[in-house]
């Protein structure tokens, strides 16, 4: 093959390419750009918690934390995996109740184009971390006393 042919396939393809991303950008800035961008990451996520919930029930890998896994204790993340393969199996309820922590912070990145991502990134990490911490602790309490470690 010609190198010049090839280097005119590659211009072309590079040019299509920057048409592309020049239209994604205009249609992302616009009017409609972060409702667009919510419902692309929606059906984006929905897709693979569906495809996953059906890996999962048919091959059930166990516990996948690692903490849990090796001293029984469940991590203030325990949970999320579950509430992914239950949202793709349509249980929002039990997805709700396995970490209603994750399933904030997912609707947080899910709505994050909405213009609630853009404040989150102009806060101070000291104000980021006034957040995280005590939402990493409630959702260990939660978790453990979701695993009866903790009295009723």
């Amino acid at each position: 093959m010609d190198t010049g042919a090839a280097s005119a396939d590659q211009a072309v393809a590079l040019d299509r390419r920057a048409l592309w991303e020049r239209r994604w950008a205009s249609v992302a800035a616009g009017r409609h750009g972060g409702p667009l961008r919510v419902l692309l990451r929606g059906a984006g996520a929905a897709v693979v918690a569906i495809v996953a919930a059906e890996v999962h029930r048919t091959h059930d890998p166990g516990v996948l934390c690692p903490l849990r896994r090796f001293t029984g204790v469940p991590c203030p993340l325990c949970g999320s995996t579950t509430v992914f393969m239950e949202l793709g199996a349509g249980h929002v309820g039990a997805a709700i109740a396995a970490n209603p922590v994750t399933v904030l912070a997912g609707l947080c990145l899910l709505f994050a184009p909405l213009g609630g991502g853009a404040r989150w990134q102009r806060l101070s990490n000291r104000s980021r971390l006034t957040v995280i911490i005590p939402v990493l602790l409630v959702s260990w309490l939660w978790q453990l006393h979701r695993f009866d470690f903790l009295p009723s």
